[in-house]
């Protein structure tokens, strides 16, 4: 995969991981005591921490997914395993990593995925 590309998703997954973070601060008084109470850290590092329950309990299920796939794509980015779907290891295109930067899986192995789970 093309590194300027793949550098810059990193920069995209790591803006939208401290856009969460932020707007987690500013909508949840638990979640801003809790950060603010931790020691002084970049945002990209708050979410890898281990989350202890009044963390979990402060965030959305939806907000700590996305934070988790997001965690999971930048750890996929440094091992050099970005882009490939983990279900059947092709390329995921481009165009779905620009939509959804932390895609796990190409189309046809979500679209089955989903089916399956209906």
């Amino acid at each position: 995969m093309d590194q300027t590309f793949v550098q810059r998703m990193d920069k995209s997954l790591t803006d939208l991981k401290s856009e969460i973070i932020s707007n987690l601060m500013t909508s949840n008084d638990d979640f801003k005591e809790i950060v603010e109470g931790m020691d002084p850290k970049d945002f990209a590092d708050i979410a890898s921490d281990d989350i202890d329950r009044k963390m979990i309990e402060a965030i959305g299920s939806q907000d700590l997914k996305r934070l988790r796939l997001i965690d999971s794509a930048l750890t996929r980015i440094q091992q050099g395993k970005y882009g490939l779907c983990m279900k059947c290891g092709k390329r995921i295109p481009q165009n779905r990593l620009e939509a959804i930067p932390y895609a796990l899986m190409c189309i046809e192995c979500k679209t089955a995925d989903e089916r399956r789970n209906r």
